[in-house]
């Protein structure tokens, strides 16, 4: 198809030629009118008319020719884009597959029995993944339920003055040894 469409086309660029230089050349007309014996007024008249007809002759193939060759350019697009689709959703589902696979031995590595950090009476519960390790007490105190280190609530954020239960916020007074539940006597 690419052979007859080039073809085609030199035929059309050589034809074009020829008539720029018949129709601006009345010499070279007349010589090559001549030759074919299409000389006086209806041999001119011949003559235009074979160019004419040449000329729509080969406009007609040069256009189907591109046509043609449009109509197969865009089957084979179309059928190279259906390639890239099917590709894209294989390369998509080996993706998924593969996240699964590695959430799912991430889920194995990582399963660890939960239990209870404190137990005390009437504290909060707080559970921590893994073997755990009870803090030493002191003599005559119970285990606390806080983590200074890690706080599970107020949550360490920059824009918020979190400070551990050691050392109070100095802005707020403590409470008057006299009224432990902080309310002013009326």
């Amino acid at each position: 198809m690419l052979a007859l469409k080039r073809l085609v086309t030199i035929l059309v660029m050589v034809y074009l030629l020829l008539a720029l230089l018949f129709i601006f050349s009345p010499a070279t007309r007349d010589t090559f009118a001549s030759a074919f014996n299409l000389s006086g007024p209806e041999g001119l008249a011949t003559f235009y008319n074979t160019l004419f007809i040449v000329g729509a002759v080969l406009l007609a193939l040069h256009l189907i020719t591109e046509n043609m060759d449009s109509a197969l350019l865009r089957r084979e697009t179309t059928a190279l884009n259906g390639k890239i689709n099917e590709l894209k959703a294989k390369l998509y589902d080996q993706q998924i597959d593969q996240r699964e696979r590695d959430f799912q031995q991430r889920a194995a590595t990582t399963a660890v029995p939960v239990t209870p950090v404190a137990t005390t009476p009437g504290a909060t519960t707080i559970y921590q993944s893994g073997p755990v390790t009870p803090a030493p007490a002191a003599a005559g105190t119970a285990t606390s339920s806080h983590d200074v280190e890690h706080p599970t609530f107020p949550q360490s954020d920059p824009g918020l003055m979190n400070a551990p239960v050691q050392h109070p916020n100095t802005i707020i007074p403590p409470s008057p040894a006299g009224n432990p539940d902080n309310r002013s006597s009326l």
